[in-house]
């Protein structure tokens, strides 16, 4: 019994007690990017239905909308050049983001007055260019203020120890992948409410409920301003608490100006043409050009970068971002898991629906629980763990390609069949893919050079973000 309530000391208690409301602000802006989903299904539906765009021209928009994240190496470092600026960075994303939906309320609603303009592809376009522009300026910047989020001192201007910021800076990323979680589950039950009585509609009705969703989105701009105008709010309340006890306030940025890398600048400049010229050249293994490619640029960014750590340290975050990218770059089962689970155990829209709600939640409940293991232990511990807790957890969809669901329904009186083992793996299996990255995270706004906090980020994001793609062509070949 003591071991019960220690563990939930540990986890939830412990979880309540480590809060402090300077890491407010950048979750408002984490939450924001979590229900940025808001309008997919909308989207989905309303091109599908009405704007007769073809699949093919939409699965090349659908490139291009991912080429503002290759911004962001530049961008994190454009972060730490104007960093005590960096707020206006927050505005003009969320300025962005709300003239991509309002475009998108024009079309629902307007459309013939806006066809008068330009034609309704170009609009369309505009608006899916505009919004994950507005997306990665506003992530940049939430990266950065999880470093400013973490205080130096006590409210005494007592110094905190090595492993007090540390526990710290884990909690910090731990609720930031909470908070875009816990957005996209926001969304979920949104879509659920809003869409309850969608089959009765007339074709009117439902173009106005369109519409009014494209509105309802406008939440998303202002949630990531108003953690902006909180967090300039809460540090000049420090400044002034500890002024008036006669002490300084310390900050991670303070101590050293940054200077223009332009290895950092240029070789992202590299990237973004690299990335857009074969990209819209259409050439045989472009995929797999631009993967091999961009792994290059960015491994001789984190080489140069990494110069400005000091010695013992470089081998560290090298071999922790390798550990994670490889985890990462795992490649799955793909489209063809799904289709079998369609087609021979008939999964529905609505029970996939009811799965990817699961999922999220658990994933936030797993985040929580782990946090005390991440803390205490080696990112390789983490990650030979997570290893072997995911192998684990695939072997019941191995196990029903080969009927393991008709033995268990046979010895359970039905009740273990096919959507039980579903329900049970995606409950298990959800945290393990957002939970590696929290300790690299962790480890960036602890440990790297204090006037390069957002540059780190964004390279060692970028690289680990394309262990994704390594895993999307091994999955690819795979299903090949």
């Amino acid at each position: 019994m003591n071991r019960i309530s220690k563990f939930f000391d540990d986890t939830l208690l412990d979880l309540g007690r480590q809060f402090k409301w300077s890491y407010l602000p950048p979750l408002m802006v984490y939450v924001a990017a979590g229900i940025s989903g808001l309008t997919g299904i909308v989207g989905t539906f309303f091109v599908k239905d009405y704007l007769n765009l073809s699949a093919a021209f939409l699965a090349g928009l659908g490139f291009w909308a991912g080429i503002p994240w290759a911004l962001k190496m530049p961008l994190g470092h454009l972060v730490d050049l104007i960093w005590n600026k960096k707020n206006y960075m927050v505005y003009f994303g969320a300025f962005l983001i709300s003239i991509s939906l309002l475009i998108m309320y024009g079309l629902i609603i307007h459309t013939e007055e806006l066809a008068l303009i330009f034609s309704v592809e170009k609009w369309f376009v505009i608006s899916v260019i505009l919004a994950p522009v507005g997306y990665v300026i506003q992530d940049v910047v939430a990266d950065a203020m999880t470093v400013e989020a973490v205080p130096l001192t006590d409210e005494k201007g007592k110094d905190y120890t090595k492993d007090q910021i540390k526990l710290m800076h884990t909690t910090m990323q731990t609720l930031g992948r909470f908070a875009i979680i816990g957005g996209t589950v926001l969304v979920a039950l949104a879509n659920v409410i809003l869409f309850r009585d969608v089959d009765n509609l007339e074709q009117a009705e439902k173009i106005n409920l369109y519409g009014s969703i494209y509105i309802y989105a406008l939440i998303i701009p202002l949630v990531s301003v108003l953690g902006v105008i909180l967090g300039s709010y809460l540090k000049k309340k420090r400044i002034n608490d500890l002024r008036i006890q006669g002490l300084e306030y310390k900050d991670e940025h303070s101590t050293q100006k940054t200077e223009i890398n332009w290895w950092i600048l240029g070789g992202s400049l590299i990237f973004v043409i690299f990335t857009l010229s074969v990209g819209s050249l259409n050439l045989p293994f472009a995929q797999e050009i631009v993967f091999i490619g961009s792994v290059i640029i960015i491994l001789f960014l984190m080489f140069k970068l990494i110069k400005e750590l000091p010695k013992h340290l470089r081998l560290t975050i090298v071999g922790t971002a390798v550990i994670i990218f490889i985890f990462r770059a795992m490649p799955g089962p793909g489209p063809g898991l799904t289709w079998f689970e369609i087609d021979v155990l008939e999964f529905n829209e609505q029970f996939f629906s009811i799965l990817s709600l699961l999922a999220s939640i658990l994933t936030l409940v797993g985040i929580v629980m782990l946090r005390p293991f991440m803390a205490k232990n080696s990112i390789a511990k983490l990650i030979v763990v997570l290893s072997i807790a995911g192998a684990i957890l695939f072997l019941p969809s191995v196990g029903m390609y080969y009927g393991f669901h008709n033995w268990t329904a046979s010895l359970t009186g039905g009740v273990v069949d096919a959507k039980f083992i579903a329900i049970i793996n995606t409950a298990l299996e959800s945290p393990l893919g957002q939970v590696s990255m929290i300790p690299l995270l962790a480890w960036i706004a602890k440990n790297a050079p204090t006037h390069l906090k957002a540059t780190f980020f964004a390279v060692f994001a970028s690289f680990t973000n394309l262990a994704l793609s390594a895993s999307a062509l091994g999955t690819k070949y795979l299903n090949q």
